[in-house]
């Protein structure tokens, strides 16, 4: 059986340990719902048709949901419980599940709630204790630093950057500008390649700004990338949030992306970074003789 969860049991929370031997089925995953915060240490999910709520999906036994049952308080037909359990459609990014998931009684109006706007507690938590420096994962256009410099921004992020490489994501162009598609994520098979920045907290401003944020287009999301040998956890990122077939990129944001890719991605990758594109009705060759007379 499937389980939405949206707090403090996600992946690096606070009773994470309690679904180590789960299954995620989905990191990225979203209801309809309005979530708030308790101001107790966890929050608190409420049905709404127009707001939406992210979290993680896991396939969990009977004993595990058991064990879910005894950390939300909730017990089946009794009055009391701060939280029910019921089944409804979540959303991931290869289509919908059924699931369970734990709504606050909404007959508790003695408990202080602060709305996220957001919909998602791990970035809630994470712009209130935001650090000096934090990694950012990009694989669109931010890998180029040309245009971060001539927008100003170059002394946010860190010079020496290291190659990154996200699991269990494809790249696509799911969301279209005016003149044509930028780069997205997708969760399922295969890999990503890009940057990995140590970039200053006034450089989040500047993403949210160019990503889109506050419009609706892109939402942070944190993810695991590979890098340096390690894995490092909870990496800011963005996902277009309401993903459409590919389209294709305008040259000039397909160059951003290859100019940023050269040299710093494996050959493969930048190869395959070519290929998506011509499939895409990119000239690519055009657009590496720009990169070349630039080197």
């Amino acid at each position: 059986m499937n389980v939405f969860v949206y707090g403090t049991l996600r992946t690096g929370e606070k009773y994470s340990h309690l679904l180590k031997d789960a299954e995620r089925t989905a990191s990225q995953a979203w209801i309809n719902g309005s979530l708030y915060d308790t101001h107790c240490g966890y929050p608190a999910l409420e049905a709404h048709p127009y707001d939406i709520a992210y979290g993680e999906l896991y396939r969990v036994s009977t004993e595990e949901l058991a064990m879910l049952d005894l950390l939300e308080g909730y017990e089946e037909g009794r009055r009391e419980n701060l939280f029910f359990r019921e089944k409804a459609v979540v959303n991931t990014d290869n289509g919908v599940r059924e699931a369970y998931v734990y709504y606050l009684d909404q007959s508790r109006s003695d408990m202080k709630k602060e709305k996220i706007s957001s919909g998602d507690w791990k970035l809630h938590k994470w712009l209130k204790q935001q650090p000096e420096r934090l990694f950012y994962f990009a694989y669109g256009s931010c890998m180029d630093d040309e245009r971060i410099t001539s927008d100003g921004a170059a002394e946010h992020f860190n010079k020496d950057v290291l190659f990154g490489k996200l699991s269990g994501y494809s790249l696509c162009y799911s969301i279209s500008s005016k003149d044509g598609g930028r780069a997205d994520i997708r969760e399922g098979e295969g890999s990503v390649e890009g940057i990995l920045y140590t970039v200053r907290k006034e450089a989040v401003e500047y993403l949210f700004r160019r990503e889109g944020v506050r419009a609706g287009r892109y939402r942070p999301a944190f993810v695991n990338v590979e890098a340096d040998g390690r894995v490092i956890k909870n990496v800011l990122t963005f996902s277009v949030i309401e993903k459409k077939d590919d389209m294709r990129p305008p040259d000039h944001y397909a160059l951003e992306i290859l100019r940023g890719a050269k040299g710093r991605v494996s050959e493969e990758y930048y190869d395959q970074l070519k290929r998506q594109m011509e499939m895409l009705g990119v000239e690519t060759e055009k657009l590496e003789k720009n990169i070349l007379s630039n080197y």
